[in-house]
Formats: C-alpha cells, sequence, structure tokens
C-alpha cells in the first residue's frame, strides 16, 4: 500500500511562500516573521528555538519580526493554545526548506558533494576548508518561492536548541522597562484620546452638550459619529478632563434589563437557544440503571481583568490608516476595520504591539477602532487610546456564564452505565474577521450602526465553545452531550481562555469523584480504571506520585484530584491541589504533570502550566463579575478581587517530555483540572460539595445548610 503523500502544515498551506517566514539580512542575522503574536505565552521565543534549530545558527542571530499585515503570513488568531502546534510546525517545515536550498547553493559554488557539507552558526563548510554562508548565499538563493511538501525537518535527536529551556527572549526589555508594551510608545506629534460610554447597560447617546469639554485647555477636538462620541487632547491629563467634562452634557436612552445575578442558571435555561447533539454513545448491552444521580454545576461571567487596560494607536494620511494593537489576530481585525471603514483592506495596516495582559478577546480590538474613529479627527496626528479600568471592566467582552446538569445512571455496584451531560450558556467567540459585521464595539454605535454580534461556537473540529471537554475521556458505556447556545445576549460574551472547557472540566471531574467517593475507590485509581489512553494514565500517576498522594489526613487540610486532555485532542494535563479550610478555602500547594508532546521550551511550558494554574486558582476562589439589573458593578479590582501575591499557592510541576511526538499548546492545559482540584479537594477536607463556581466562604455556608 502506498503511503499517503505528504502534506504541508496547515498555516504554511495557507502562506507558503519561503520569503514571508525568512529573511536573511545585511547584519548577519536571521529575521523570523510568524504571523502569531506574542502575548506573554513566550511563543517567540520557542518559535526562536525551532527557527535556530532547523537553520544551524545560534539562538541570538534570530530576530524574531513582530505580525503585520503588511508582511508577515495570515495565521489567523493567536488563540485555543495552537501557536507551536500551527506556527510551530510550518516555521520548521519553512526552515528546513531553506537549509535545504542554501546547501544546494553552497554545493554548486563550493564545488562540494551536498551530502559532504556542515552548517555551524549559519556558516557553511566542507573538506579542503571551503566554506561560505546564508549571508554570502543570501543574494544567490531566492526565497520567493512556495514551499514544497518534501523538505526534512531534522528528528529529534539531530535537534540542538528545541526541548531545552532557554531564557524569553522578550523579557530583558520587560526587566530593564524598555518600551516594548504599546502601552509606553510614544510616536512623535503624538495626541491623546478617550471614548466616552455609558454606565447604563445598554443605553444610547441621544444628546450632547459640547460646552463644557470645549473649555478645557489642551483639548484639540471632538469627535462624534451617531452614538459614538470621544475626545482628542494634546495630553492624557487633558484627555481625561475633556471626557469628565463631556460626560456632564450627555445624555442617554433606556438601556436594557441584565440577568437576576443571583440566578444565572434559571435565566441561561429560559433564553431561546440552538440546541445542538455534540456526540453520543449508545451501550452495547443495555443495564437496567439502580439510581441516577443528577447534579448542576455553575460558573458565572469571568473579567479578562488585564492588569493594564487596552490600549491602541492610529494614524491617518489620506484615505490609508496605520493601525498599532495588541490584538490576537491583526488579519481578522483589519477584515473589521475594512467593513466599518468602508475601505479596501489593502489601505489598512495592523501592526502588532505586545501588550500589558492580553489573552482571549478582551477589548484590544474595540480600542483599535476607537483610535483609528478619534484619528480622523487629530489632522494627521498619530492619537493614543488607552481605555480606563471602569471601561475594561464594563465594557469588554466577558467568559460566557455556564449552567451544567449531568445525570449518571449507576447500577448496583454504583458503577456509570449511562451519563448525560447538557450545557446552557452564551457563545463562547465573536471575534473579529469571522463574519459579514465587525465585532467591534463602536461599530455598534455609530450613526450608521451595526447589530451586536450574537456568540457563536467554534465548530467540535475546531474545539468547540461551550461544549468544548465536554464529551469524556473517559470509558463510559453510553452518554448524550448536548449544547444549548444562547441566542440572547445582555452580557457581552467571546473568548477566555479555555473558552467551556473549565466549567466542563470541573462538573465532570466532581461528578466523578463523588461517585469514586460513593464507591469507597481511591479517586485517582477510580480514573485510571476507567481510561484507555496511557498518556492521560502518565500523567495522572505521575501527579499522584510527585504529590504523594494521599498523604495521612490531617485537620483543617484537603487534597483533591482534576483531570483533563485540553480539547480531547491537545494538552494533558493532571494536578493534584492542597487546601486549607479555614475561614476561608486557601489553596496551599498544586502539584501538576503535564503532557505536551515534544516541549520546545521545557521552562516556557512550565510557566505557562504554572500562570493557567493561578489564574484557575483566582477563578475558582474569587473571580466574578457583578452587576444589578441595570449595569455591570465590578468596575474595579475593589468589586473584582483577583488572587493577590501572598495567596497565590506553591506550584510544582513535571513535564513528560516526548520529544518524538509533535509539540501542541500548554497556555490553557491546566485551567480545567486545577479548578476540579480544588473543588474536591473542598469536598476532602470539609465535606461538602460546592457546585457552584466561584467558591466563597457563602457558597460553603450555602452548601452545609443544604447538606444538612
Amino acid at each position: 500500500m502506498n503511503s499517503p503523500a505528504p502534506k504541508l502544515p496547515i498555516s504554511l498551506l495557507a502562506n507558503p511562500r519561503l520569503s514571508s517566514w525568512v529573511k536573511f539580512t545585511g547584519d548577519g542575522r536571521v529575521a523570523i516573521s510568524p504571523g502569531k503574536v506574542e502575548i506573554g505565552q513566550g511563543i517567540v521565543t520557542a518559535l526562536a528555538q525551532i527557527a535556530a534549530d532547523e537553520l544551524d545558527v545560534d539562538l541570538s542571530k534570530v530576530e524574531m519580526i513582530r505580525a503585520s499585515t503588511a508582511a508577515s503570513p495570515n495565521e489567523g488568531v493567536t488563540s485555543g493554545s495552537l501557536s507551536i502546534q500551527q506556527s510551530g510546525r510550518a516555521l520548521r517545515h519553512v526552515c528546513a526548506e531553506v537549509r535545504q536550498r542554501f546547501l544546494l547553493a553552497a554545493s554548486e559554488r563550493l564545488g562540494v558533494d551536498e551530502a559532504l557539507l556542515t552548517i555551524d552558526d549559519g556558516m557553511i563548510s566542507g573538506p579542503g576548508n571551503v566554506r561560505t554562508s546564508y549571508w554570502e548565499l543570501a543574494g544567490d538563493v531566492s526565497l520567493d518561492h512556495d514551499a514544497t511538501a518534501g523538505a526534512a525537518a531534522k528528528s529529534a535527536a539531530e535537534r540542538a536548541v528545541a526541548g531545552h529551556s532557554v531564557q524569553r527572549v522578550d523579557i530583558p526589555h520587560k526587566v530593564f522597562a524598555k518600551p516594548r508594551f504599546i502601552h509606553d510608545q510614544a510616536l512623535p506629534g503624538l495626541l491623546h484620546g478617550r471614548v466616552l460610554r455609558p454606565d447604563i447597560s445598554g443605553a444610547g447617546l441621544t444628546g450632547l452638550d459640547e460646552t463644557a469639554a470645549r473649555a478645557v485647555p489642551g483639548l484639540v477636538a471632538i469627535a462624534r459619529d451617531g452614538g459614538f462620541a470621544g475626545v482628542v487632547a494634546e495630553s492624557e491629563a487633558a484627555a481625561e478632563a475633556a471626557l469628565k467634562a463631556l460626560r456632564i452634557g450627555a445624555t442617554w436612552s433606556a438601556g436594557e434589563p441584565l440577568p437576576d445575578e443571583d440566578d444565572l442558571a434559571g435565566f441561561l435555561k429560559s433564553q431561546p437557544v440552538e440546541t445542538t447533539l455534540i456526540d453520543s454513545r449508545t451501550a452495547a448491552s443495555a443495564k437496567t440503571a439502580v439510581r441516577t444521580l443528577r447534579r448542576q454545576y455553575t460558573r458565572p461571567y469571568i473579567a479578562h481583568a488585564s492588569i493594564a487596560p487596552s490600549c491602541a494607536m492610529a494614524r491617518w494620511e489620506g484615505d490609508r490608516v496605520q493601525v498599532w494593537t495588541h490584538s490576537q489576530g491583526v488579519y481578522l481585525l483589519r477584515a473589521d476595520l475594512a467593513i466599518v471603514l468602508k475601505l479596501p483592506a489593502e489601505n489598512i495596516v495592523v501592526e502588532h504591539m505586545e501588550g500589558a495582559g492580553c489573552y482571549g478577546h478582551n477589548a484590544a480590538d474595540d480600542v483599535a477602532l476607537d483610535a483609528v474613529l478619534l484619528a480622523k479627527a487629530a489632522g494627521g496626528h498619530p492619537i493614543r487610546v488607552q481605555w480606563s479600568r471602569h471601561d475594561e471592566m464594563t465594557h469588554s467582552p466577558f467568559g460566557a456564564a455556564m449552567a451544567i446538569e449531568i445525570e449518571a445512571d449507576l447500577d448496583a455496584d454504583n458503577e456509570i452505565i449511562g451519563w448525560r451531560h447538557a450545557i446552557w450558556s452564551n457563545g463562547h467567540a465573536a471575534r473579529p474577521g469571522r463574519a459579514a459585521q465587525p465585532a467591534l464595539l463602536a461599530a455598534t454605535e455609530i450613526a450608521n450602526p451595526y447589530p451586536r454580534m450574537i456568540s457563536t461556537n467554534p465548530p467540535a473540529a475546531n474545539g468547540g465553545g461551550g461544549d468544548r471537554n465536554s464529551v469524556p475521556l473517559y470509558d463510559f458505556p453510553a452518554w448524550t452531550i448536548t449544547s444549548h447556545r444562547l441566542l440572547t445576549m445582555p452580557v457581552r460574551t467571546s473568548a477566555l481562555r479555555t473558552l467551556g472547557g473549565q466549567g466542563n472540566v470541573f462538573a465532570i471531574e466532581t461528578l466523578l469523584d463523588e461517585i469514586a467517593i460513593l464507591r469507597g475507590e481511591d479517586p485517582i485509581a477510580f480514573r485510571l480504571r476507567h481510561l484507555r489512553d496511557e498518556r492521560a494514565k502518565d500523567v495522572i500517576r505521575a501527579t499522584a506520585r510527585r504529590a504523594a498522594w494521599k498523604p495521612q489526613r490531617q485537620a483543617g487540610i484537603g487534597h483533591g484530584v482534576g483531570f483533563a486532555r485540553y480539547k480531547n485532542t491537545g494538552a494533558y494535563c493532571a494536578a493534584i491541589a492542597e487546601i486549607e479550610g479555614a475561614d476561608d478555602i486557601r489553596v496551599k500547594r498544586l502539584t501538576l504533570a503535564v503532557d505536551v508532546g515534544e516541549a520546545i521550551n521545557p521552562d516556557g511550558v512550565i510557566n505557562q502550566i504554572e500562570g493557567g494554574a493561578i489564574q484557575a486558582t483566582s477563578w475558582v476562589l474569587k473571580e466574578r463579575v457583578r452587576f444589578c439589573r441595570t449595569r455591570i458593578t465590578s468596575a474595579s479590582w475593589t468589586d473584582y478581587p483577583i488572587l493577590t501575591f501572598s495567596e497565590v499557592p506553591a506550584v510544582d510541576i513535571e513535564i513528560i517530555q516526548r520529544p518524538e511526538i509533535e509539540p501542541v499548546g500548554a497556555g490553557e492545559a491546566a485551567h480545567g483540572p486545577v479548578t476540579a482540584a480544588i473543588a474536591n479537594a473542598v469536598f476532602d477536607c470539609l465535606g461538602v460539595r460546592v457546585c457552584d463556581l466561584p467558591i466563597t466562604r457563602d457558597r460553603i455556608i450555602a452548601a452545609m445548610e443544604l447538606a444538612s
């Protein structure tokens, strides 16, 4: 049987021109231009390692170019823990082919058989001390060719850089306060802008008295387009003062009612929905259920709560505009800007700059359109727009609230014979560039407004949305998984890390723990018995061994376990939490094991798992968007507390390195397992199940009262 023809990696198939990925520069360096962007996950370092390995150049010679619609490959959006999986594979293939082309050219120039040539830090040499280099040959070797499927990358054993921990290339600028973040950039002639938005949810601007604002020193212009209004000023202080004065003269329409914050499950289950059967399995032989456990789990709306509010810059030159943004998808943002501005996409250049806190669909794209609209009134000057903390916490998209019901049918031995999992949630994705209408906030406010996009869910083949991780990885004999996506959206929702994965893993792993304890079976042994995937078993065993599961019981201390394979196709991760139940729940230690296949930069993987584990701890113990029936009320760190440094648990991580297996991302693998591990540890400590996130003192008391 003939083996299938080799295929190009997906990102390379979409962007096959070699020169769009790699260029050799005159200063003896190699410029690598991926389409994925750095958002704090260390991706520029891991991709640089891949390039250095395949090209045989020192890592210090690799220059990573920021993504821009003017020159970079279009790799869509940086999300879903897919950067290494997509961009890394493409770059490895590109660099292997570039290396091959240069070896062929060197062979012809030096008169030496290609097989006898070696490359060391970009120098190509052969027998008789003949030598040349990438840079000497750069004028003779054209990379304006499409990639071919036949290029062979190095084997895992041949790689000298990938698989080893290296220092991140972006950290020195951040440590030594160099202006790497967009918030710190200062273009010549820069002006500052602020946008006027309502406090009442869904209200629209109906009137505007500009008199007081026009008297503010330093004001350059007031911009208005229908319900969109803002100020342009010479300084940030003047912009803030002008906005404050403008707000005094604003009148607004009535808003739209928000749900009852204390009955989110009731709200979610009462709305019109689109119902999708996600998966089903029928048992080979039907058994009669002796009992059925029915449980409901909820999570609230969650804010991105980036440490620095969203920021963007823009400058018009005639009918062309340049935008600087920390968006995760520069091409997708450009597509939406083109719709709103009614301009050809080639008239818009969107360039990425790092932002101080961005993951998931926060307000980075929204503030970019704000900057573009205000820049029209800036007289050709560049304008910088930064949202306030209040704006960020009330107007950017949230992670969707979820209500999850699971019914588990048990036989006489309390073995699982049937499983039904139903999800009610808003959609988890409303990113720009994916629809005929824009998904940007200001697009709903301008004189000819676009409707607010109702969030959708990515297809299951892309990991799903509300249904992400809802299909058990465990070998249950029968199941039915159903997702109900709301067709209304009073609270704006879009992508937040893991999408529905955190909620679904929390629900599945919590109920599994309950059933194991009902059977009198160790929760880890119970999981291992229901898994066939050896990689899944390995991360659970590694975590149990590393955490010395299960220690002798101590009063006031609890331990719990959680496991998932992210999206059921990505990284495997298991977590064991040690918590202390005193006045409040305190997570003392988290022990995790992770399998991402080949770990390109093991230190980077550890950083990502540690960061995800700490963020998940914050979600579980503290985070919840608060609102009354008219407005979002969690508009500051006081009203939306996150985990503080003194509350951060010790985090211990083991990587199961598999260099022979294609790598996958680590960024979102820990959230679900850690959430479940903490919830199960709370039961182990206090003897009550808290099925509603966040697990606060009030929720624990309510669960105790219900149990009694």
